[in-house]
Order: C-alpha cells, then sequence, then structure tokens
C-alpha cells in the first residue's frame, strides 16, 4: 500500500491487502514496533473465512482508515456489536451513549 506516514497504534482502523492480495479492513489488535508490524482483527475482506481472524501483517501493507466524526445509528449498531463480541466494555458504554444521544436528538 506504499508509505504509511500516518503513526499507527492499537485499535486503529486499517485496510490493506493479505498476501494473496485479498482485502481486509479491521483494527489493530496489537504491534511490534522493532519488527514494523501489525497484528489485524479482520471485520471485513473479500475472503469470508478471514473475517474475525487476527493476522499479522507489515505495516507497509495497511494504512489508517480516517475516523469518521458523525456516524449513523447503522454504523453504530454495527460497532456496538463488535464492541460486545470483542468485550470491550468501555468501547460499549462510549457507542451506546451516543446512540441514544442521537436517537434523542430526533425525538
Amino acid at each position: 500500500m506504499g508509505t504509511n506516514k500516518t503513526i499507527l497504534k492499537i485499535s486503529d482502523w486499517v485496510k490493506g491487502k493479505s498476501r494473496h492480495d485479498e482485502l481486509i479492513i479491521g483494527f489493530i489488535d496489537s504491534m511490534d514496533v522493532l519488527k514494523e508490524a501489525v497484528n489485524v482483527t479482520v471485520v471485513e475482506s473479500d475472503n469470508e473465512e478471514m473475517i474475525g481472524m487476527t493476522i499479522p501483517m507489515s505495516v507497509h501493507q495497511v494504512e489508517s482508515i480516517p475516523q469518521s466524526v458523525n456516524k449513523d445509528a447503522a454504523q453504530l449498531d454495527f460497532l456496538i456489536d463488535l464492541a460486545l463480541a470483542t468485550d470491550d466494555k468501555e468501547w460499549f458504554q462510549e457507542l451506546s451513549a451516543q446512540l441514544n444521544a442521537k436517537k434523542e436528538a430526533v425525538n
């Protein structure tokens, strides 16, 4: 994916291509700065068998996905499901609060 000028950190959303040229979208689960490697938990891929797996990738294979400031209700629902699946209580509470605020703004 070329040179990666963005500093990556754990929990960043990234996209890239696997060694077998499969599209990967996911988030950084862990990283090894010295080896310039990240472990990406795959959320979407054109190889459905990879979804849910955590795979090692070079930092040069991935690029950061800019974080959307305003998420719609469907995006928040998806992220809440992901927070539940990853047992991330803090993230779940943060997303739930955002969704509730969005619903209250509509009423």
